[in-house]
């Protein structure tokens, strides 16, 4: 009995010794405190232990009956009592109150975010003690794996841990100023899960991670893990090439895109076209079929009166078909012995014993004396994949002026939009059905550093699309796949004024999609940007957990405002000033949002993102 009432005696100490007052006002969420008078003091004293007292951006406890709310302080004010009554002195006449901000309650000791009831006036208010103020920052159950990715920046004694499940399971955003720890953020919380995992085969298995890095601060070897594949992507020099399946580039959307082509005559064009290549493909002996092809679509234009048309088939056929050389090794065109002869509206060749029309049915086999005939008997595919698929369009154009199933000037440009890529491609892509593009690893790395704008913007877009299908059209769902986008606004943004608006809306229409449906399909996106105003707002509407660095542009800090719903006052007029290293955690992970100061990795781990130190290079030694 008598350590019943010792105990009674210590929580009435406790209780009086951690009120702060009482509801003054309820709007909403918005509470008013009316704080005692007793405790406008800094700090307070429990049990030998000093305490901070209240202040604009702690958190308090609010009573009502049996359940406990918990509250932010947003503000506090002074105001003039009304009641007329006789003071000591002047001040006497001012209270203190405090604008709270409801943010959750505790059931059974266990935090939890979300307003359960609103507290009534006159109910009591409290501060927190060490016990409660752990529960409000532990972020994950008990019995759930975790992440320890940094502790408070108010307190280094408090550290945060983090769900592995509610955080890799979601959209990640981490935006920041440069200079401000985005990409050592990003860095770090990959570099903690490679290690917590890399031991577990089915890790290894079943969870795929690749991260397009546009500034080559993650290829190093001990950056995140030593077990990746890295490639290092150039337009100037042969560096690493992508291995992509030849099926990969037989999908009439990627063509669509690569050659702007127009919804209603150059994509059914396109679709022919890879019908055609598909079916030859598909025969017992394709090179037989496609020489036969060719030498009757010569025979076929020899034989044409329209000059104009015909002109322009024989120049297609010069593009695709092979050539001689002369004695100074240049081509020799392949229709040079065909003349046109403006009376008869034909062709006609010089032979032995005269002159030989090709429309006289009767010199039909001067057909197959001709050089273009001859080098359509000698045609080889392309070794070159992209160029092969360049020729099937010249094939089908050439059949499609033929049979006037289409003009050359509404046509002719998607093939020359594509040769373009050619270049290109070569450099990056290897077609290969037999290389993995894995390398026995989880982690790919695609580094973009050395890679020119036109390759920057395509390799996000064409990589993420095929893997996202890939994913999505697999029965099982036992594996997950991150797709991290570093400096986002590179491939996210609306603004880009450097390419068409088709290759723009499907690079966006591919990551909105992701974003959206991915989740059920086990495809998540993490990106990291310095502009986050710049992305399209529905990626960033839809993302789950944000880790927000130092942000000093307006139009920054409002795309964050409006995104972010559960994002505090007082958090958001920090981000101007947040320290080197130091963001605000928010989302679906993190019950309130908190200041998080991300631990710093090791020299050799750290992305190469420093910024140069420049009196170390203009001192002489």
């Amino acid at each position: 009995m008598e350590d019943v009432s010792n105990k009674i005696e210590k929580e009435l100490i406790k209780a009086s010794i951690f009120r702060i007052g009482e509801v003054f006002a309820v709007n909403g969420r918005e509470i008013t405190i009316k704080v005692d008078t007793n405790k406008n003091l800094s700090h307070l004293i429990y049990c030998g232990e000093i305490i901070k007292s209240v202040s604009v951006g702690s958190y308090v406890k609010i009573k009502k009956g049996f359940i406990q709310l918990v509250g932010k302080v947003e503000s506090e004010q002074l105001k003039e009592s009304k009641v007329d009554i006789s003071y000591h002195n002047e001040a006497d006449k001012l209270f203190r109150i405090l604008i709270v901000k409801l943010i959750g309650y505790f059931d059974n000791r266990q935090y939890n975010k979300g307003i359960k009831e609103l507290p009534l006036i006159g109910d009591t208010c409290y501060l927190m003690d060490n016990e409660e103020f752990s529960a409000i920052h532990r972020f994950a159950k008990e019995n759930e794996l975790t992440l320890n990715i940094g502790h408070l920046m108010a307190d280094e004694n408090v550290p945060i841990q983090v769900s592995i499940n509610k955080l890799f399971a979601s959209h990640i955003g981490i935006f920041g100023n440069t200079g401000s720890g985005k990409s050592h953020t990003l860095a770090n919380i990959y570099k903690a899960l490679f290690e917590k995992f890399n031991d577990q085969s089915h890790f290894r298995d079943n969870a795929k991670f690749v991260l397009f890095d546009f500034n080559g601060e993650y290829s190093g070897v001990n950056t995140i893990t030593q077990k990746k594949t890295t490639y290092q992507i150039s337009t100037r020099t042969q560096k690493d090439r992508l291995p992509l399946r030849e099926e990969d580039m037989l999908k009439p959307e990627l063509l669509y895109i690569l050659c702007s082509a127009s919804e209603k005559t150059q994509q059914p064009f396109i679709s022919r076209a890879l019908r055609l290549l598909n079916s030859v493909k598909d025969k017992e002996n394709p090179r037989v079929y496609i020489r036969k092809m060719l030498r009757n679509l010569v025979s076929d234009t020899l034989i044409m009166s329209d000059r104009v048309k015909s002109k322009q088939i024989l120049d297609y056929f010069e593009e695709i078909l092979p050539h001689d050389y002369d004695g100074l090794g240049l081509p020799k065109p392949i229709q040079y012995d065909l003349i046109w002869h403006a009376k008869n509206n034909c062709y006609y060749i010089q032979c032995d014993n005269g002159v030989k029309y090709m429309n006289d049915p009767n010199n039909v086999k001067y057909i197959k004396e001709t050089c273009i005939y001859k080098a359509a008997k000698s045609y080889e595919f392309p070794e070159d994949y992209l160029n092969g698929i360049i020729h099937f369009l010249y094939i089908q154009l050439i059949k499609d002026i033929l049979s006037n199933r289409a003009l050359n000037e509404h046509i002719a440009p998607v093939i020359n939009k594509l040769k373009r890529f050619v270049h290109d491609f070569d450099k990056v892509f290897i077609f290969d059905n037999n290389i993995d593009f894995w390398n026995n690893n989880n982690l790919v790395v695609i580094d973009l550093n050395q890679a020119n704008l036109a390759v920057k913007k395509l390799i996000p877009m064409f990589v993420s699309y095929r893997l996202y299908e890939e994913k999505k059209n697999r029965e099982e769902n036992n594996s997950s796949l991150n797709i991290i986008v570093d400096e986002a606004h590179n491939v996210l943004s609306y603004e880009s004024l450097r390419e068409n608006e088709s290759f723009k809306d499907f690079r966006l229409e591919t990551f909105e999609e992701i974003i959206k449906e991915g989740r059920k399909f086990g495809v998540f996106l993490t990106i990291s940007s310095q502009r986050p105003s710049d992305i399209s707002p529905t990626i960033i509407s839809q993302l789950h957990n944000y880790f927000i660095h130092r942000l000093v542009n307006n139009k920054d800090i409002d795309m964050i405002d409006k995104a972010v719903s559960y994002l505090d006052k007082v958090s958001l007029e920090s981000l101007p000033i947040l320290p080197v290293g130091a963001c605000i955690l928010s989302g679906l992970i993190a019950d309130l949002p908190i200041v998080l100061q991300v631990e710093e990795l090791p020299k050799d781990s750290q992305p190469k993102s420093q910024t140069i130190k420049l009196t170390d290079h203009w001192l002489d030694t």
